[in-house]
């Protein structure tokens, strides 16, 4: 357990995992109680853009690194509105943050917006457990009244709900439509369904000379179209992919016009399913800065940013016949073999399971988003607005 000075005159708080493991540290954050499922993150940097990453709803995060909080809390860097994660896992957090742009610690930022985490505990070991046995429900119980008996505690985690079959997306999503222009010259438009959307992925296109139209999760085939586009994009976003019917659908809508198209992340999930391959859900999943990929079209090997626990179910080394043309797999991870990104070959389509706009980093694939600007430059005006 930590000794910081600062820490020592927190709260109880106990984290409970549904297999019955249960680490004892100190409130961090706000005091309570939260449910989720227990999910690591390998990154050492970024946490700002992690907690306000969409993808996390109801995923309480493990950090990885030791040392979290040091360069405290800024107003640029957050990826959405507010933080989504449920809970909030570290071993040493910072006593006071460091960084000249810091305008407020993690601490009470945490504290702030009523998300409840633990310190002081052993990461290294709760990692080791989540890897061998599987991302899993966790609660954190902190402060008087809420730590009870252990059995009382791990029967409430028992009855929180799991991720497998959780249809999340339209929680976290826009409800109303909105405009991100492009910076400088327009050269394309955009219709991006909003899955669960971070901040910088608009602008990593308004940077290309794209006005992007963000709209809802449950937006129609005649609002992506009312808005004229060149292309059309499906974001990253929570929950199961296979809950996600009208996504899907709309998708399918899409690929039938022969609009170009790019999703990443929950938007490569739906394009697998618009396919017809399968989606499965991964042990312990994918999350981090530091996930080697290898582009199959060129054999770069990329570092990416990861943040998902499901994946696609299609075969690495064969062309597949699809209702839309020959579809085949770009990208897979080299850790384990995992798909990382579909193209189709007869239509103007491609995703990946990553996030090329990485704020924090790396930026090794932000060349996708080029790829993208290319894919509507190829297609003529009449296809791309049909």
């Amino acid at each position: 357990m930590t000794t910081s000075t600062r820490g020592a005159d927190r709260a109880p708080a106990v984290l409970v995992l549904e297999d019955g493991r249960i680490f004892r540290g100190r409130a961090y954050g706000a005091v309570g109680v939260t449910f989720g499922e227990a999910v690591f993150s390998t990154g050492m940097t970024g946490y700002q853009e992690t907690l306000t990453d969409p993808s996390y709803h109801r995923q309480v995060v493990v950090m990885t690194a030791p040392h979290v909080g040091n360069t405290g809390v800024n107003d640029e860097d957050f990826e959405s509105k507010r933080i989504w994660v449920a809970g909030y896992v570290v071993r040493d957090p910072a006593r006071t943050p460091s960084n000249w742009r810091s305008q407020r610690s993690l601490d009470d930022e945490l504290r702030s917006q009523g998300v409840v985490g633990i310190s002081g505990i052993d990461t290294r070991a709760l990692t080791r457990h989540l890897r061998e046995r599987g991302a899993m429900r966790v609660g954190i119980f902190s402060g008087t009244g809420t730590v009870r008996s252990d059995e009382a505690m791990l029967a409430e985690v028992r009855q929180a709900p799991q991720m497998t079959g959780a249809d999340l997306s339209a929680e976290v999503a826009t409800k109303e439509a909105y405009v991100v222009p492009a910076i400088g010259e327009r050269k394309f438009t955009v219709a991006t369904v909003d899955l669960g959307i971070k901040g910088m992925t608009p602008h990593r296109m308004a940077e290309r000379g794209i006005e992007v139209h963000v709209l809802p999760a449950t937006a129609t085939v005649e609002d992506i179209y009312a808005v004229r586009p060149d292309g059309v994009f499906f974001s990253n976003g929570p929950g199961d992919p296979a809950t996600a019917d009208h996504p899907v659908a709309l998708m399918r809508a899409v690929l039938e016009r022969g609009t170009p198209l790019f999703g990443i992340c929950f938007g490569n999930q739906i394009l697998g399913r618009a396919l017809g391959f399968g989606t499965y859900k991964l042990k312990y999943g994918h999350r981090g800065i530091n996930q080697p990929v290898q582009d199959r079209s060129t054999g770069k090997v990329e570092v990416t940013a990861h943040n998902h626990g499901f994946a696609v179910d299609a075969p690495l080394d064969q062309v597949s016949e699809t209702p839309y043309g020959r579809a085949e797999v770009s990208h897979v991870c080299l850790n384990d073999q995992v798909v990382e990104g579909l193209r189709l070959l007869d239509r103007p389509a491609f995703s990946v399971q990553y996030h090329p706009e990485a704020a924090a980093g790396p930026h090794d694939a932000a060349y996708l988003f080029d790829r993208f600007t290319s894919l509507m430059n190829t297609v003529p005006m009449e296809g791309q607005r049909a």
